[in-house]
């Protein structure tokens, strides 16, 4: 009897360890895509370029951005890390862009892109800050999922692919670090990149 006792107290110890560590699973970390829906995004231009399928966003269509416009942080974030699962398609070209702010048409104008290239005729590959400081060599391959994290603190930027720094960049005074939302890019017609598992973690200021 004694013994059943312990067992029950054993388990029920280990539900409410369970419950509290579920309860702050993330340590922090917001999720920014519910894995189902576009809810709390907004696209610009080409609607059609983003789609949902499989627990991921799909980005193949016309030039066109999708801007987080959702609740957390109230879509404005200025200290933060961002971390999103990744794949690219060969020859495909988007980007990420931070501290932005949803416009009708065109490429953002506010903010830096970091950029999500491995095999498209572009240059500035994976992890580059676009064309402020870029990289030259892509750190991932197509057709593979890869974690591209992107640390904003102060007037730095670094990026992280697969948990390794690639990039780390510190603007001067007329920099364009201030504060805003993120933003998915559709690159053009040919590029099929998809985007899953997008979180957020707001830092002090």
């Amino acid at each position: 009897m004694k013994s059943s006792i312990k067992v029950v107290s054993l388990l029920s110890l280990l539900i409410i360890f369970s419950a509290m560590k579920s309860s702050n699973p993330t340590d922090g970390w917001m999720n920014l895509f519910d894995g189902k829906t576009l809810t709390g995004w907004k696209a610009s231009e080409h609607p059609t370029t983003f789609t949902v399928a499989d627990g991921s966003i799909v980005v193949f269509g016309e030039r066109a951005h999708l801007f987080y416009e959702g609740a957390v942080g109230n879509h404005h974030f200025k200290n933060f890390e961002f971390k999103v699962s990744v794949m690219t398609t060969p020859g495909s070209n988007s980007g990420i862009f931070i501290h932005t702010i949803y416009q009708e048409e065109g490429w953002p104008s506010k903010g830096y892109e970091i950029q999500v290239n491995n095999t498209h005729t572009d240059w500035r590959k994976t992890g580059s800050v676009y064309a402020v400081q870029d990289v030259k060599e892509a750190p991932a391959k197509d057709n593979e999922w890869f974690t591209q994290h992107i640390i904003v603190q102060g007037k730095k930027i670094t990026v992280k692919i697969n948990d390794k720094v690639i990039n780390e960049y510190t603007e001067g005074e007329n920099g364009r670090l201030s504060s805003g939302t993120i933003a998915l890019q559709g690159h053009d017609p040919k590029s099929k990149v998809f985007y899953k598992d997008v979180m957020i973690k707001i830092l002090p200021d």
